[in-house]
């Protein structure tokens, strides 16, 4: 099992980034697959979660209407708008047997995170 994420970086607060966690090893139809963030000195989040088999989604109310997560094949993005310091984190792609569940409980498997700092 693997989950690969990547497209972080520095953004200016009201932009946009794309993040893509590339998953291999494993069926994806099986599972969820969700994205998480954590910020300095604090617990890791869920932030939004897609379900491989039928593409159904959940999102955090921090982020809804900001964030999109979709999937095409086995790689499952991110797309961050209107961006706010307060998602400053670093963002974790985890294979979920939890369902549309937002807590960390529900991931067996991480990928390594991705530094996403939002800054002027």
């Amino acid at each position: 099992v693997q989950l690969q994420a990547s497209g972080g970086g520095l953004v200016q607060p009201g932009g946009s980034l794309r993040l893509s966690c590339v998953t291999s090893g494993f069926t994806l139809e099986s599972y969820a697959i969700g994205w998480f963030r954590q910020a300095p000195g604090k617990e890791r989040e869920g932030v939004s979660v897609i379900l491989g088999i039928d593409g159904s989604t959940n999102a955090a109310d921090s982020v809804k209407g900001r964030f999109t997560i979709s999937r095409v094949k086995n790689t499952v993005y991110l797309q961050m708008s209107s961006l706010k310091a307060e998602d400053t984190a670093v963002y974790y792609c985890g294979r979920g047997v939890m369902g549309l569940s937002l807590h960390t409980l529900g991931i067996d498997n991480w990928g390594q995170g991705t530094q996403v700092t939002v800054s002027s």
